[in-house]
């Protein structure tokens, strides 16, 4: 079995909507008025390309979690 690294980071902001968090990896999709809605869409690619996972759990008012992980070279 490969050893694994996992991160995990959270927040207590507002959270994002089920609608949102659907379309958190899409590439220029993004709920600021500025920035290009690149940042998510690019970190899954980079995890993917390492053999790892990215996820994101969110709750409106509740915050959100992002959980990467990623397998362990000897």
């Amino acid at each position: 079995e490969t050893a694994t690294l996992a991160v995990m980071i959270e927040d207590t902001g507002s959270g994002m909507t089920e609608e949102v968090l659907a379309r958190a990896f899409d590439p220029f999709f993004t709920t600021k008025a500025e920035g290009t809605g690149l940042g998510m869409s690019i970190a899954r690619s980079v995890v993917d390309l390492h053999g790892g996972t990215l996820t994101v759990q969110s709750r409106v008012g509740n915050g959100t979690r992002v959980q990467i992980k990623l397998p362990v070279q000897p």
